[in-house]
């Protein structure tokens, strides 16, 4: 009986094994050259014949080969001809806070009430979610969690793919609170006998006053008495001293123009939009403002009849020909956050280069979020998170991965759907 007993718990921890994440690679032990490399920096420069080196987690060198005659140190990966890039990021993701969709119980974004500045989305963060590691074989190695929901949604953090718990995939925690501003038009309630078309929010003006008289009283609360504690008045300070960015929801170029307009009356000094998608018919405002934008999901389908089948596709460029500094969002999703790399690649068909292309899903994004001294390029001081692909990363069929990196640590690019892969791969070939 015994002996059947040890045998039922052997078989369930080999399933829990089979279906758990790949296990977090090790902190980096020794140093790590990669020569030959194509290197594609993140700001626009490109090394042809390159040497990258990296200690203890951190990039300490890139150079052109042809030009130094530096030693080469510890291990030597070849990779002449392919091609290196700066780990791609995610951002506006509930990467990790949502495995199943469809299943409640996997889900962990957002919270009851309208109001939760204090809501922190990191605590909720499932580092080994089988969602996060499919990202890794595409490239995507940095993601931001993003809570969802009410007025003001909480807290987001930027986080790395590969890690053993929360604490460890935080590469900076609290990097802004999300406000979802207010839609000055509404859809009518079918199920209530309404017209189902679009019809103006006669509650519009009330709602920006109710998220004013909030602002005003979250600073108030700052000179006020210390002894009284209010936690989504205190969640607020890191924004109003401009320590923390405002992540502001929006898509109108009414509603754009009114968060523009909400930014100097409440004096604040970081804002970021996201969403945008009427942003190209404000662009010139938003450049003047100075306020970076998220764009929304660049696969996406017009929202209006006569809107440009195109819309989302050259985005991208009129922004950043406007002098707005953008990078690419995922719209709250989470396994989508894949695709990131292919978003970038469709706005090189519509005006961009690949390497202003790249920048939107590398340096832009990593200077946005906060963290553009640790990523976002290939750059010595910097995390040496990047990866090596044989061809052009920002194409489905180029983006082919064979080496990764996070903080230096060579990580694991196998998934549930790799092994599926090599599994059928398998199968037709003993087929053939």
């Amino acid at each position: 009986m015994k002996t059947i007993k040890k045998l039922y718990i052997l078989l369930l921890f080999a399933a829990f094994s089979l279906q758990a994440q790949q296990t977090p690679a090790p902190k980096q032990s020794g140093d790590i050259t990669l020569t030959g490399g194509i290197a594609h920096i993140g700001n626009g420069e490109v090394i042809q014949n390159s040497l990258i080196f990296i200690t203890d987690g951190k990039i300490t060198g890139v150079y052109d080969a042809t030009r130094t005659k530096r030693p080469l140190k510890g291990e030597i990966i070849k990779i002449d001809g392919q091609h290196v890039y700066p780990g791609f990021i995610a951002p506006d993701t509930t990467l990790g806070l949502v495995e199943i969709s469809a299943v409640r119980a996997t889900e962990d974004q957002d919270e009851i009430g309208e109001y939760n500045p204090h809501i922190e989305a990191i605590v909720a963060y499932n580092a080994e979610s089988k969602v996060v590691e499919s990202m890794r074989p595409n490239g995507v190695l940095i993601a931001q969690a993003v809570p969802q929901g009410g007025t003001i949604s909480g807290e987001s953090s930027v986080v790395q793919l590969d890690a053993w718990n929360w604490e460890d995939a935080a590469v900076k925690r609290g990097d802004g609170i999300h406000l979802n501003w207010p839609n000055s038009y509404k859809r009518g309630r079918w199920w209530l006998g309404e017209d189902a078309g679009y019809s103006p929010n006669k509650d519009y003006a009330s709602d920006i006053t109710q998220l004013k008289d909030f602002m005003v009283q979250s600073r108030a609360y700052e000179s006020g008495d210390s002894s009284i504690k209010n936690l989504p008045f205190a969640a607020m300070q890191d924004v109003l001293d401009g320590t923390q960015n405002l992540y502001i929801h929006v898509d109108s170029e009414k509603e754009i123009l009114d968060v523009l307009k909400f930014k100097k009356e409440m004096n604040l000094d970081k804002m970021v939009v996201v969403g945008a998608y009427r942003a190209y018919k404000v662009a010139d405002q938003i450049a003047k403002a100075d306020v970076p934008v998220i764009l929304a999901r660049v696969h996406s389908l017009p929202e209006a009849e006569d809107d440009d089948y195109d819309i989302s596709f050259k985005m991208a460029k009129t922004l950043v020909d406007a002098g707005v500094t953008v990078a690419l969002g995922n719209s709250g999703e989470y396994w989508q956050s894949r695709n990131i790399p292919f978003y970038a690649g469709q706005t090189t068909a519509h005006g961009l280069s690949f390497e202003d292309a790249l920048q939107l899903i590398t340096k832009n994004a990593a200077t946005i979020l906060g963290v553009g001294d640790k990523l976002g390029t290939l750059e010595a001081g910097k995390d040496a998170t990047l990866f090596v692909s044989t061809g052009n990363a920002l194409e489905m069929m180029g983006n082919n991965i064979t080496h990764a990196f996070i903080n230096g640590r060579s990580i694991s690019l196998e998934s549930h759907q790799t092994e599926l892969w090599r599994r059928y791969m398998e199968k037709y070939e003993r087929t053939e």
